[in-house]
């Protein structure tokens, strides 16, 4: 089973993961505001990841980390 994990660090919350997501598992967290002021991507569902890494590798700022 893989899984996906965001740095809140990093994520600016541009939304690139969330569009590129083919089992439309990512949003961006409206409840959460990190530090420099970004709503930050999260996984909604872990067990339907698939483990493809198209949202770690259209991370402009490597945030997203998957482990399969």
């Amino acid at each position: 089973m893989a899984r996906v994990t965001v740095d809140d660090f990093f994520c600016k919350g541009c939304g690139l993961c969330v569009d590129v997501c083919p089992v439309s598992i990512l949003e961006l967290d409206p409840d959460v505001i990190t530090a420099k002021g970004y709503h930050p991507a999260h996984c909604v569902d872990q067990d339907k990841c698939t483990g493809c890494c198209t949202c770690a590798t259209m991370c402009p700022d490597v945030a997203i980390t998957v482990e399969r």
